[in-house]
């Protein structure tokens, strides 16, 4: 199914984002970037899919890149719900 890939798609950023905050969070930067650091990566990620994936749900760039960065932006939610799932 389409919408299935689209989502697919999507997923992949966030884990992509999400590893490139991981490698950020280990290195001497101030963790105060790793959003807008994850955004920007996202964003990138979201044009760049919408080129090489038929299924991305987005058929402009403008789009592309908003859904891009959103989903980079998860990545720093998913951070936050696996500390707190572990402080459990």
């Amino acid at each position: 199914d389409m919408e299935i890939l689209g989502i697919a798609s999507v997923a992949a950023i966030t884990v992509i984002a999400y590893i490139v905050g991981l490698v950020v969070k280990n290195t001497a930067l101030d963790n105060k970037w790793i959003p807008c650091i994850v955004g920007i990566v996202g964003g990138a990620l979201g044009a760049l899919a919408m080129k090489v994936m038929p299924d991305y749900p987005a058929t402009d760039y403008i789009t592309a890149v908003a859904v891009g960065i959103v989903s980079g932006l998860a990545a720093t939610g998913v951070d936050q719900l696996v500390k707190q799932l572990g402080d459990n």
